[in-house]
This record gives structure tokens, sequence and C-alpha cells, in this order.
């Protein structure tokens, strides 16, 4: 060691092996249909086709002249592996900085050999998630990706694979998919401060879960205990879905599944932030993508009644690992924000509804987002 390596500050542990995440995903990825190279070829670009074919279709129902130019973000058709590595490069991006931060600020609790395993195992286990999701997902608006202003990823196999599952015509359920994932990449240029917003966020969320790192095994405990209960219902039938304004929720009003985790007063208020934001941007896309008619996408009838039913025929292991991830909360996400931009736009218009994008203030509470007149009222609208 020189002098120079003397003065530098000793190097921070790293509590989530992002390479081992990215590879474990890569390796447990299962397999897209089988095609021939050619049609993979012709598929690839007709979702770029498709893709562009959609903004002027989503400028026309949202009246958001940001469609015009999205010259800022990537479009990129990518296969289920390099979308695993893609979302562990997003990850990284949102939590590195509180991961360094816990790091520097508990170097005392955390030697080079502590931080070494947890990050294994954490990272290990992040892959495993993204290499399930990896065959779910069929596109992703990714403002956060490090490289870009934002890129919108259509995950060609995934598409591929449920077109086929539900016996529709490809070309227009291709378009149908893309006109979804073009609305979310038009909300983040049409709101330019909403990526700060949402990272800041997330950041003030993840910082305040590790603060209170002493208590977060009692209350993992606890979330595991609630996901074995689920488990169990979920093996018997239930697939773990509830109706009435407390459903996807445990007895005590916090949510089901890891996020039962989240007690603090501070984190439930950004949660319930989040959750909103989360809401109208996936509710917005979803009214966007069901606002086309027959002479856009002709099949568009067959291809949301069939869409709608998929979720019917999971098997009870799907249906449990979804309840650990949370998602069958984001489908509640799309419906709740269906309902109130549907509310918003039959009361007050289109544009008036694009009072949305205007700054953080004007975002709708998880109140609001239920009761659609008490943003409007605090709007003046």
């Amino acid at each position: 060691m020189d002098f120079m390596d003397a003065n530098k500050p000793p190097k921070t542990p790293s509590l989530v092996n992002w390479e081992l995440a990215a590879s474990t995903a890569a390796r447990l990825t299962p397999a897209g249909p089988r095609m021939p190279h050619a049609e993979i070829t012709g598929v690839v670009a007709n979702l770029r086709e498709l893709a562009d074919e959609s903004v002027g279709h989503v400028h026309r129902i949202t009246g958001l002249d940001a469609a015009r130019d999205l010259r800022d973000s990537e479009l990129l058709v990518v296969d289920r592996a390099s979308w695993a590595k893609a979302s562990t490069q997003s990850f990284r991006s949102l939590l590195q900085p509180t991961l360094d931060e816990l790091a520097r600020t508990r170097a005392d609790q955390l030697n080079a050999a502590t931080a070494a395993l947890g990050g294994t195992v954490t990272g290990a286990q992040m892959g495993a998630i993204l290499a399930f999701l990896s065959s779910k997902v069929l596109g992703q608006y990714d403002p956060f990706a490090e490289s870009s202003a934002g890129r919108l990823l259509l995950v060609a196999p995934n598409i591929v694979s449920v077109q086929q599952e539900l016996n529709v015509d490809p070309q227009d359920f291709r378009l149908w998919v893309c006109l979804h994932e073009q609305t979310h990449r038009v909300q983040f240029a049409a709101a330019p401060w909403l990526k700060d917003h949402m990272r800041e966020q997330i950041g003030r969320l993840s910082s305040g879960l590790m603060d209170k790192a002493d208590s977060l095994a009692e209350r993992i405990g606890a979330a595991a205990r609630n996901l074995g209960r689920s488990a169990k219902s979920v093996s018997a039938g239930d697939d773990g879905q509830q109706d009435g304004p407390d459903a996807g929720q445990d007895g005590q009003g916090n949510p089901g599944g890891v996020l039962s985790v989240i007690q603090d007063p501070e984190d439930q208020a950004i949660l319930s932030h989040l959750t909103a934001v989360m809401s109208l941007l996936e509710g917005h896309a979803n009214v966007v993508m069901d606002a086309v008619g027959p002479d856009i996408v002709p099949t568009v009838k067959t291809i949301r009644q069939r869409f709608n039913a998929r979720g019917k025929s999971r098997g009870a292991l799907e249906k449990w690992i979804r309840h650990l991830l949370g998602l069958d909360a984001k489908m509640r996400q799309y419906s709740d924000g269906s309902r109130f931009v549907r509310a918003v736009v039959d009361k007050v218009g289109m544009e008036g509804f694009n009072r949305v994008w205007e700054s953080p203030d004007c975002l709708p509470t998880e109140e609001e987002i239920h009761d659609s007149s008490l943003w409007i009222a605090r709007m003046g609208l």
C-alpha cells in the first residue's frame, strides 16, 4: 500500500451482490417459446413499428404534447434474460445510495465478512425473484435507467407467449400492449419532475426501513407467518383476492405479505403516496389502452375479455408467489387507478385531468384515488 492508498477512505462493504443477482436471474430465467430465427427477427421489427405507431394514438387520446417527441428515451425489444439484467441495474440505481449510507453509518456493526455473506444471500434472492418475473412482464418503462433518460423495454418472448395462450390476433395484441407501455413513456415525458420525485420517495422509504433494521427481523417473521396462512388458503382453493375496501390486507389493516413489515407512520405515509402514484400511472395507461376502438385494434374486445380472464387459470404455487411479491396488489392498482382516471375525465375532461402532470402537489393521494371528487375539489376543477 502506498501513501495515496492510505489516504483513501475505506471501501464500504456491499450489502447486495448485484452481479450475483444478474447472473442468478439469467441462469434461472425460463426459456421462451421456440421460434425460427427469421420469425424472431420479424417479431422484433414488428414490435418496433407498432411501438412507434402507438405514440400517435397516445397523443390523440391523452392530449399530451410530450407524446410528440420521445427521442430522449430508448426503445428496446429484449428477451427475458435481458429484461432481468436491466431490472437489476435499475434496482441498483435506486437502492445503492441508501445501502452505501447504511454501510457507512453502521460500519461498526458490519464487517466485510458479514456484509459479503448478506450481500450474497440478498443477491441470490433478488435474482430468483427477477427470474420469476421475467416470464410474466410484457413490457416496462424504466425511468431510472443509469445510461439514459429512460428506456422502454418490450419483452418479445412474453408478448408472443401470451398472444399464443390467448389465441388472439398477433398484430392487434402487440399494438394493444404497446399502447399501454408507450403511455408510461409519455407520462414521464409530460412530467419531467416525476422521475426525481419517485426516486426521492423510494429512497426515503428504503432509508426508513434500513434505519429500523434492528426490529426488521421480527416484523419480517410476522410477515412470513401471514404468508404461511396465505399459502394454506391458496392451496385450499382461495386465490388470495378479497372483496371490499380491505382487500389484500391483514387483520391489523396493514398490507398483506412482505409489505406488512412497514408499520412506522412516516413509512406508511410514503408507501401510501407511492401506492397512489403507481395507481395513477397504471390506471391512466389502462384507460388509454382501453380507449382504442376496433378502428385501431379490430379484435380489441376479444383481447380484453381473454386477457382479463387469464388470471383465473393460475396454479396455486404461482398465486402464492404473486401474493408474496405483491403482484395481486399491483392488479388492484390497475383497477383503482382506472376508476379514478375515468371518473375525473368524465367530470372535467381530459384537459382537466392533465393537471395531474403539473407538479408533485397535483398528484392524487391514496384517499383521492378512491374518491375522485376530493381531487377535483382540491384542484379547483
